[in-house]
Formats: C-alpha cells, structure tokens, sequence
C-alpha cells in the first residue's frame, strides 16, 4: 500500500518561496516515475513536473526555471522547491507516483501536456501567493 502525505503548503506573497515535502515515496518500487500536480480552483488538475527512474525531469512551462523537484532516498521523500511564487501558482498541489518508469505527455487543450494519469496520489497541500 502507497500512501504518500504532502507537507509544506502555506500563504506566500508574490516573489516568496515555499517547499513542499512528499512522504512515502520511499515505499514504492526504484522503478516508479513521481511527480507534483497540482489543481486551481474551478480548473482542472495538471502537471508541474516529473521526474523518472533515469533521473529525467520533465516539466510545465510556466515552471520556467522557478520549481525543482528532488529526491532525498535516505528519507524517503520528494521535494518542490518553489521560487518566484506568483498569484496564478495558488493551488492544491499533490505528488504522485506511478508504476510507469517514465514521465510522458499527452496532446490535450491544444497542447503536449504532463501525463496525469498516476496511480497513486496523496491529499494535497494548499499554497497561496497574495499579489
């Protein structure tokens, strides 16, 4: 059984940073992909960026070069490190994890987009950038 349990959230203004944690991801298989999503009011959930068995990341491009997704194996868990946080980055953010070894995109809403079809999800966290 995965459960994974994000920490972290919180209310930021505009430029401010957060972390967010993922516990639990150690107790999936060295072959699963993980990543962070995440959901706005009233929109639908959608990638931010994943990261594959190889190391591989893969990301949205409104990250542009502001989220780094890292692993910490001795503790088993995943990170988002969140910089130049904007209002329009307010959402439930989740990590995810997936028997698949590899990150992917699918052409939705007239583009390549993040996969979001993982199998295992946690709660979410909130975060709230204020302008």
């Amino acid at each position: 059984q995965v459960q994974l349990v994000e920490s972290g959230g919180g209310s930021v203004q505009s430029g401010g940073s957060l972390r967010l944690s993922c516990s639990g991801i150690g107790s999936t298989s060295t072959t699963y992909s993980m990543g962070w999503f995440r959901q706005a009011p009233g929109k639908e959930r959608e990638g931010v960026v994943c990261l594959d068995t190889q190391g591989n990341t893969m990301h949205e491009n409104f990250v542009a070069g502001r989220f780094t997704i890292s692993r910490d194996r001795a503790k088993n868990n995943l990170y988002l490190q969140m910089n130049s946080l904007k209002p329009e980055d307010t959402a439930m953010y989740y990590c995810a994890t997936d028997p698949s070894s590899l990150c992917g995109r699918v052409y939705s809403g007239g583009a390549y987009r993040l996969r979001t079809d993982f199998r295992y999800w946690g709660q979410g966290t909130r975060v709230n950038v204020s302008p």
